[in-house]
């Protein structure tokens, strides 16, 4: 199983769609970024109220709270969202795919007979990747704000880490699903639709609506989209880990063992 993961980081590092994904997720960012110093920015509203904008008392105050922003509050507004996660799902759902539209799988399921092993290795690369973007995202929503002349207030290192690391676990099990939509429906375009679905926040939003008009228990708390946005409350600061270690390892328990199945009921 390390020789094929081995395999699969190699691949991963030179495959095309990988740097498009880490282009497209650096490239918006940075345009979230100038949005945000434009909008925080005093004398630019003044401008654009000059020049016939209608700028009320509203912006004023938001502009004001943007720049009291710290810097995990700018970063939670710009990543709480599910941005990362549409983006890994999309990259997650890519590469996998690749082996079948290839045909590559077969030779790999050849000289690896384990299925439990190809399981396994892509779920640790889905892993490495959600990682990464998480990383690059982080990095760039810290930084970008100083290139643009803002001046967020600064949080520390250990606070920083840990957002980072508590915002990495469920984009992980997030590619698991991506991982499961591939080996089960063999389809790229199904996984790219559920990654935008899932990751926008549309199915917490439907379950939460349906739950209320039924009376259930809050359901939508506990998918992945709204434990990301949960990961921080810029009001006070808290980290909810133990919700987002349970959720993360029911939903990896869950996409892990359909990925199985996938994989052991299919013929390749």
């Amino acid at each position: 199983m390390f020789n094929l993961l081995k395999m699969d980081v190699r691949r991963l590092f030179k495959s095309r769609s990988f740097y498009i994904i880490l282009g497209v997720t650096a490239g918006l960012i940075l345009m979230v970024a100038l949005m945000t110093a434009i909008v925080s920015d005093p004398e630019t509203l003044d401008g654009m109220g000059a020049h016939g904008a209608e700028i009320d008392e509203i912006d004023r105050q938001m502009s004001e709270e943007i720049r009291n922003m710290t810097q995990l509050d700018l970063a939670h507004e710009t990543l709480g969202g599910g941005f990362l996660l549409i983006i890994i799902g999309i990259g997650v759902t890519l590469f996998v795919s690749c082996d079948f539209t290839s045909g590559f799988v077969k030779n790999i399921c050849c000289a690896q007979p384990g299925r439990a092993n190809y399981v396994l290795s892509k779920a640790l690369t889905a892993g490495i990747y959600s990682a990464i973007v998480t990383l690059l995202g982080m990095l760039l929503i810290l930084l970008a704000p100083y290139l643009y002349g803002m001046r967020p207030v600064p949080n520390t290192v250990l606070e920083i880490l840990q957002y980072l690391f508590w915002m990495w676990l469920p984009h992980w099990a997030f590619s698991l699903m991506a991982l499961a939509l591939v080996l089960l429906a063999r389809s790229t375009t199904l996984g790219i639709i559920l990654s935008l679905v899932a990751g926008g926040g549309l199915t917490a939003i439907l379950v939460g609506t349906l739950g209320k008009l039924l009376r259930w228990p809050p359901l939508e708390r506990y998918f992945l989209s709204s434990v990301v946005n949960g990961v921080y409350e810029p009001q006070s600061g808290i980290t909810q880990a133990g919700v987002i270690l349970a959720c993360t390892i029911a939903w990896a328990v869950i996409y892990g063992t359909g990925s199985l199945l996938a994989m052991e009921k299919r013929d390749i």
